[in-house]
């Protein structure tokens, strides 16, 4: 991280401290930059690994990289706006990759952090584009969207949570964000009252038991 760079800075600075810098205008990220940046990305997957207890979900680059310029490019396009309206397919592109468990993770290093600046955006103008294309990313990387209202009503959660390590950490996640939306559906509600057993009233007391 010698070389410094508004994506790179951002990026380093975001997973370090918590805090977003945004810069005043947009430059075309190089080669470089990205490298350096999934080389971050994957000591900093390495790290959350330790959280996983498993050792069967790989890091994806390309979904970890993908993510990164979303998030950075959104924080950028919050402050410039002036002649971007014709960029914003480019800068703020679908995940064309195969969305699998690995996948999810990696993007998620970055994607955390987008709801905050999606709501900093509603605020800012709640018929933004940019918005509508930021929730369709959540929607489809909703793990990192757990606390949002979104509409997910269509998914098939026994199918989207087999994976055991990722049905762990998403429990976890609904549980550190008290997402009630999503612990009322019926079966993740079976699942965290399962998890909970005896001492469901010490970890959510407030959380409804649904019955099916």
């Amino acid at each position: 991280m010698e070389n410094k760079s508004p994506f790179l800075d951002t990026l380093f600075l975001l997973r370090k401290e918590g805090a977003l810098t945004v810069f005043s205008d947009l430059k075309t990220l190089t080669k470089k930059e990205e490298n350096e940046a999934e080389d971050f990305f994957e000591s900093e997957f390495e790290k959350e690994r330790l959280d996983f207890l498993s050792d069967q979900i790989r890091y994806n680059k390309e979904a970890a990289i993908w993510a990164a310029k979303i998030l950075y490019h959104s924080a950028q396009l919050y402050l410039i706006r002036k002649d971007t309206a014709k960029d914003l397919e480019s800068l703020i592109p679908q995940y064309k990759g195969e969305k699998d468990v690995s996948a999810i993770l990696s993007a998620d290093l970055s994607l955390r952090f987008l709801p905050q600046l999606l709501d900093a955006l509603q605020i800012a103008d709640s018929i933004d584009p940019l918005v509508k294309m930021l929730e369709n990313i959540l929607h489809q990387f909703h793990y990192s969207a757990i606390g949002l209202d979104l509409n997910l009503e269509k998914i098939n959660w026994k199918e989207e949570l087999k994976d055991k390590t990722y049905r762990k950490l998403y429990l976890e996640r609904i549980v550190e964000k008290k997402a009630y939306k999503l612990a009322e559906i019926p079966y993740i509600n079976q699942l965290l009252i399962a998890e909970f057993g005896m001492y469901k009233d010490i970890f959510w007391r407030e959380l409804k038991i649904i019955e099916n």
